[in-house]
C-alpha cells in the first residue's frame, strides 16, 4: 500500500496513512450520530500508529464514549479513538475519491432509517470485532 495523504477541509491538518484499512464501515450507533449529526458514519479503520496528524492543531471532544479529534481551525472530523483496540477511525470522506470501499454497516439495531444495499447490516458489531453474527436490517 502506498501512504495516503488527506487533510482537513481547510488544509492545517494532514493525516499521513501508512497501512492498509482493517476495515471500512458504515456506523449506526448513537455515538455516531451524535457527532455528526447524520444517519450514519462513513469510516475506513486503521491501526492507530498507521494514522499520524501533521500541522495545525487539533481539539478532541467526546459525545458519549467515543474521542473524537478535529481540526481546531476548521472543525471538520478527522478521526476517532478506538483506544481498547488500538484503532484509529478515519472520516471516510476525507479519503481519496475510490479508496472508501465499505464492507459492512454496523450497530444497525440503532439505525434511524432503512439502508438497501448488498453490503452485510450486523445488528451490533461482526465476530471479528468482538460481536456476533447476528444480522439486523437498516
Amino acid at each position: 500500500m502506498s501512504p495516503i495523504e488527506i487533510q482537513c477541509r481547510c488544509g492545517a491538518v494532514q493525516l499521513h496513512i501508512s497501512a492498509d484499512p482493517v476495515a471500512q464501515i458504515y456506523c449506526h450507533c448513537d455515538d455516531c450520530r451524535a457527532a455528526h449529526g447524520g444517519a450514519y458514519v462513513a469510516s475506513a479503520i486503521y491501526p492507530a500508529t498507521a494514522v499520524q496528524a501533521r500541522g495545525g492543531a487539533l481539539t478532541e471532544g467526546q459525545v458519549k464514549s467515543t474521542p473524537r479529534l478535529r481540526c481546531a481551525a476548521c472543525a471538520t472530523h478527522l478521526f476517532s479513538e478506538i483506544t481498547a483496540a488500538g484503532l484509529r477511525s478515519v472520516n471516510a470522506f476525507l479519503l481519496p475519491a475510490g479508496a472508501f470501499q465499505p464492507h459492512m454497516h454496523v450497530q444497525c439495531q440503532h439505525a434511524l432509517l432503512p439502508v438497501v444495499d448488498a453490503l452485510p447490516h450486523f445488528k451490533a458489531f461482526p465476530p471479528a470485532f468482538g460481536g456476533s453474527d447476528e444480522r439486523e436490517s437498516c
